[in-house]
């Protein structure tokens, strides 16, 4: 996989799950109790904390926002097994979170390497 395929991808599953979750949450199915404004401002600030890295290409803020993304799998595999109604809604969640997270693994990875950055191993300390 190329760098710029990966980047490719991690902004796309960013920017369709950014999309996807407003619509959802907002419109298509908001939460009948919650509210679309409660659900909303639960969901979407967690996509917001990384945006600034993600579009300018840093590597590191694309390692990192693959933690920021377990929520959606989280709450896309829950909906999947427990509810019929919005199975088709958390499947769509799942392929943005899926890109995402695939996207940004590589693209940090590969970026990564291009800059020489690297996780430094330990040194064998003799003991």
């Amino acid at each position: 996989m190329s760098t710029q395929l990966a980047r490719r991808l991690a902004l796309l599953g960013y920017g369709g799950l950014i999309l996807w979750v407003a619509l959802w949450h907002g419109w298509l199915s908001p939460h009948p109790q919650l509210g679309a404004g409660f659900m909303l401002a639960m969901w979407l600030p967690w996509l917001f904390i990384p945006m600034r890295g993600m579009l300018a290409g840093n590597p590191f803020t694309h390692a990192w926002a693959v933690f920021l993304i377990m929520p959606y799998f989280v709450h896309a595999l829950t909906l999947l097994w427990v509810d019929e109604g919005e199975r088709w809604l958390a499947l769509v969640e799942l392929s943005f979170a899926s890109l995402m997270f695939i996207g940004n693994t590589y693209y940090a990875k590969l970026r990564g390497r291009e800059l020489g950055l690297s996780i430094r191993k330990k040194k064998d300390s003799g003991e």
